[in-house]
């Protein structure tokens, strides 16, 4: 906070907005850009697994497999996780947690691929489109987290392959990729490691989106939890 305060002070640029006013707008930034989207993306997943019980029956017998059921989740089971990771990628693919990117704003006249791009010019990107165009993913539709083991294996979320951008790319992507892949891994694991997770009268899920800054679901994710380990693992 001081090395930002220290760094607003006598910023002509900024002058219309007094230190106190930015530092709170980006404080507000951060902790919603850290909070909301990882919700999203949970809940997004949760949603997805729900609705296709093979992908759900595979990640359980993951966990059963790699963790079993007499201790919790550790940080360092992640890296053992494949398909787990693969159900995350497809879902940041499917329901990115913004579906339009964040603007970009061209500091002065350039030329891109033969066209002119003037100064001032803001760029958003269709995240959402760009995710499902068939031309890069086969069965765009088809919720098919296998396609990050074989076909799409070499994809990555980090914005070196432009396919598959949830976080953005380049210099001003989003700062906190790294954190967000650890914690929604992370949490997205012992909560299928803990719980067995169903839906009221087993119904489907209802997947259609809600208008918003972030892309959430029209309505509340609703589910039936039962204990999946034994009661001391949840007490360590």
């Amino acid at each position: 906070m001081d090395v930002l305060l220290s760094n607003l002070d006598g910023n002509a640029e900024i002058s219309s907005y007094d230190s106190d006013t930015i530092n709170k707008a980006l404080c507000l930034t951060m902790i919603l850009a850290g909070t909301d989207t990882t919700i999203v993306t949970m809940t997004w997943a949760t949603s997805l697994l729900l609705n296709h019980k093979e992908a759900l029956k595979k990640v359980q017998q993951e966990l059963e497999t790699q963790i079993g059921r007499d201790r919790q989740v550790n940080e360092s089971d992640l890296k053992n996780l494949p398909y787990l990771h693969s159900v995350i990628k497809e879902t940041f693919r499917f329901y990115p947690a913004l579906p339009l990117s964040i603007p970009h704003e061209a500091i002065e006249d350039c030329n891109i691929s033969g066209y002119c791009v003037p100064k001032g010019t803001q760029l958003i990107l269709n995240l959402y489109k760009i995710h499902r165009d068939p031309r890069m993913w086969p069965d765009p539709s088809d919720f098919q987290p296998k396609r990050f083991l074989t076909t799409h294996k070499d994809v990555d979320v980090r914005g070196q392959n432009f396919e598959l951008i949830p976080f953005g790319s380049g210099r001003r992507m989003c700062p906190g990729v790294s954190l967000a892949l650890q914690v929604i891994s992370l949490a997205l694991t012992s909560f299928l490691h803990a719980f067995i997770v169903q839906t009221p009268g087993d119904q489907a899920v209802d997947m259609e989106e809600a208008v918003g800054l972030t892309n959430l679901k029209s309505t509340p994710l609703e589910v039936l939890i039962s204990p999946r380990v034994p009661e001391h693992v949840y007490c360590k």
